[in-house]
């Protein structure tokens, strides 16, 4: 799929972005240690405080990156931006004022798929990056879309019951269309996007539809 800008350009956003937001990155960072921490010692409020957390990341890509930074070479960008904003809503929604969402670690495979993709969200994919040449101010750091999208993949397969369908869709969606920077632009840490959407949607899918037998077989 053909872009209608060119690499230099999307770079000079990244870069024209970190600038004007430093030192929020570092902020960003901060947020996602405290959603790591409440994962692994969760308490009678941490749901309700991770589900904040990623929905204001999805705000802050919605209004920020997108609406701001990226419609200057892409109007596109305004539907990103307000598509972004509605899943920062639906997080608002499901997670912190319907309480459908529920974060925990378990030592099984959704526990270990999940935090190995935060871990390359967060220290995997800017090394990668750097290795490959995407050297800061240039390289798309932990609140940008990709990364953090990522980061959101990792957390949903730590969530703890069935997974609502819908707020998989937009972010299973944006893997699919942030990945053509991957193959335009060189920028093949975001490869890792693509793939993160693929194992998430189907992993949960899977775990939805198991316990869902299990909820039928037990019922009376």
């Amino acid at each position: 799929m053909k872009t209608p800008f060119t690499a230099e350009q999307f770079l000079e956003v990244i870069k024209n972005y970190n600038q004007a937001i430093f030192p929020m990155q570092i902020v960003f960072y901060l947020l996602s240690f405290i959603a790591i921490y409440l994962v692994m010692k969760p308490n009678s409020k941490s749901d309700k405080i991770i589900s904040g957390l990623i929905a204001s990341f999805w705000m802050w890509m919605g209004i920020v990156y997108h609406l701001i930074f990226f419609t200057t070479i892409n109007k596109a960008a305004y539907l990103f931006g307000t598509v972004f904003i509605l899943q920062s809503i639906l997080f608002l929604v499901l997670g912190v004022f319907q309480s459908k969402l529920s974060f925990r670690f378990r030592s099984d495979k959704h526990g270990i798929v999940g935090i190995s993709l935060i871990l390359f969200a967060l220290i995997v994919y800017p090394l990668l990056g750097y290795s490959l040449g995407h050297v800061y101010p240039y390289s798309p750091t932990f609140g940008l879309p990709c990364p953090t999208t990522i980061f959101t993949f990792g957390l949903l397969l730590l969530s703890e019951n069935k997974c609502p369908i819908i707020i998989l869709i937009i972010p299973f969606l944006w893997s699919i269309v942030g990945f053509t920077a991957a193959f335009n632009f060189g920028i093949i840490e975001d490869t890792g996007l693509l793939v993160s959407g693929l194992i998430t949607f189907v992993m949960l899918l899977m775990r939805n539809r198991m316990l869902s037998k299990k909820y039928f077989a037990n019922s009376p």
